[in-house]
């Protein structure tokens, strides 16, 4: 399959990779057909999608099933009035659905918006007339289905509502009870250009209203790398990515690239995520590949892995936050597996990554992707040198990136904001070693100014988290009149050291950053709390907690 769409298929080293990767962009590209259905036509028998759900319920569909069943999908949403740059929200959840609703709506040249089925009424409202969406399709769950109902009556763009069950409310469409009754599928004259939006992502929000970020149909072509490389995948893997529907993280792993490769995406739909049933999982049906943020590898690695049988896990990766080298070391330990990190942002695909050929370094997201003329510069524009931190850029004067999106959909400041001058800002800080690996540092608004010093959040969390005490934490700036800011840290701690939080566990973790790093970026206030602020993607929110700390200063 990816013979053609790749001059060059096999790769050994980074200078190989780097010189020969070159894409074969075919005119009015399109996954659904161009991959997809080729697949149902070559290899109509094997297995594509393996599903399996928290309550006994297992669905396996083919290639060939797959074609059968966005065919009729793809009816059905034209009989529902669904046509070319239409935009529909999808709402699904990890439902087996969601697969077939977003190739589905690929073969109509509709635009597919996945959304987490935890916004509110006001968060749908805020969607729906942001992108004019013309049609939700949902799970038919009590609250999924009240918002969508709260969020009509002020979304005058929205016309169909589809319930995927198992209720459907009066004002619904009911999929599994009208699907069936669709003609037979006529693929339309005109389905895309390269250039035609086909999928859209609301960003989680860390820093303040969520963006709209319009990628065309080169976006999963661009995601070819992501699974065949980065993921190691081919026809024989058996992939697992820990994500929600409702992320782009959701189509960097269990979608597009993976399918370029002919692997079979195995999905686990679960309400609430523990390490115990994810690492069940990967026994049961033989895992052997994985891919999930730190967060998930966080908890992971408390785990007693000699309860269960690992032996087809052959490849990991993680992307989606930075990764502390103190969970990449336990892994390793006790799994022998290396943890392969990648960057990317909802603007783009997989721009940074560890690749099979490489040797990991525990922390570093690894080297560019040759998709992407990479840089670092400085606030006054210049180019960082080895060991400079500096803002990760993307150089688009001479092309347009495969992968980059089109634009903040509506939004021409803000497109102008983040990408002119022939570079687009990724708003994200790094440096890079003499070896050309990258190492991540924070966002420029998240870097911490104290003493003269620079200091990046992320160089403080992976000291903390390197105590067996600390769980998860965020490190923020906070104004100091003598310093211009003070290091803090926002604590979680484990079940067995929350007893512990007071004052001589303050100074063990500081006295423990003092030794793990540079003294100078010890946390000079250190707060417990159960929890962080996390958008409802799970990223944290630093944003949030400067934010909180201004209002109590303001108020003492």
């Amino acid at each position: 399959m990816i013979e053609r769409f790749l001059k060059q298929t096999k790769f050994t080293s980074v200078e190989d990779f780097a010189k020969n990767l070159h894409f074969i962009i075919p005119e009015n590209f399109n996954f659904a057909y161009d991959v997809m259905d080729a697949w149902a036509e070559e290899q109509p028998d094997k297995t594509a999608l393996i599903w399996v759900d928290d309550w006994g319920h297992e669905r396996t569909f083919t290639y060939a099933q797959l074609k059968e069943d966005t065919d009729q999908a793809a009816s059905y949403f034209t009989q529902l009035g669904i046509g070319h740059d239409d935009k529909v929200m999808l709402i699904l959840k990890r439902r087996y659905e969601w697969w077939i609703a977003i190739l589905a709506l690929h073969k109509i040249g509709a635009v597919a918006i996945p959304a987490t089925h935890m916004l509110t009424a006001h968060d749908i409202v805020y969607r729906n007339n942001r992108a004019s969406i013309k049609a939700i399709i949902c799970v038919g769950d009590e609250y999924v289905l009240k918002q969508v109902e709260g969020s009509e009556k002020d979304s005058p763009s929205l016309k169909v509502k589809v319930s995927i069950g198992p209720d459907v409310p009066e004002g619904f469409h009911d999929w599994h009870k009208e699907i069936d009754s669709a003609p037979k599928f006529q693929k339309p004259e005109h389905v895309n250009t390269n250039e035609d939006t086909m999928i859209m992502y609301f960003t989680s929000g860390t820093s303040g209203e969520p963006k709209m970020v319009a990628h065309d149909f080169l976006y999963a072509l661009g995601h070819l790398t992501t699974g065949v490389f980065w993921h190691n995948l081919n026809e024989n893997s058996i992939h697992l990515t820990v994500a929600d529907t409702g992320w782009g993280k959701a189509v960097w792993g269990k979608l597009y690239g993976q399918w370029f490769a002919g692997a079979t995406v195995f999905v686990f739909n679960h309400d609430k995520f523990t390490a115990e049933k994810i690492l069940q999982k990967i026994q049961d049906y033989h895992i052997t590949s994985f891919c999930a943020p730190p967060t998930v590898y966080r908890f992971m690695v408390r785990e007693d892995f000699s309860k269960y049988d690992l032996s087809s896990l052959k490849y990991c990766c993680t992307a989606g936050e930075a990764l502390n080298p103190a969970v990449f070391d336990k892994f390793k330990a006790m799994t022998g597996i290396e943890l392969h990190e990648g960057f990317g942002q909802t603007e783009t695909t997989m721009t940074l990554g560890t690749m099979p050929w490489m040797k990991p370094k525990p922390g570093s997201m690894g080297m560019p992707n040759p998709q992407y003329d990479i840089d670092l510069i400085k606030a006054d524009g210049t180019k960082c040198e080895d060991g400079e931190n500096g803002e990760i850029v993307i150089h688009t004067r001479d092309r347009k990136p495969l992968g980059l999106f089109k634009e903040y959909y509506r939004d021409e400041e803000l497109t102008r904001k983040a990408w002119h001058d022939g570079i687009y800002h990724t708003g994200d800080v790094a440096w890079r070693d003499q070896d050309g690996y990258y190492w991540f540092v924070g966002r420029t608004d998240d870097v911490i100014k104290s003493s003269g010093y620079r200091i990046g959040p992320f160089e403080v969390e992976s000291a903390l988290m390197t105590h067996p005490a600390v769980v998860e934490c965020a490190i923020t700036g906070v104004p100091d009149d003598i310093r211009g800011m003070v290091v803090k840290a926002t604590v979680v701690l484990g079940k067995e050291w929350k007893d512990k939080a007071g004052d001589d566990l303050v100074k063990e973790l500081q006295n423990h950053v003092k030794h793990e790093t540079a003294p100078y970026k010890y946390p000079r206030i250190i707060e417990f709390v159960d929890e962080l602020p996390k958008t409802i993607s799970g990223k944290i929110r630093r944003v949030q907690i400067r934010e909180e700390d201004e209002k109590k200063s303001a108020k003492s």
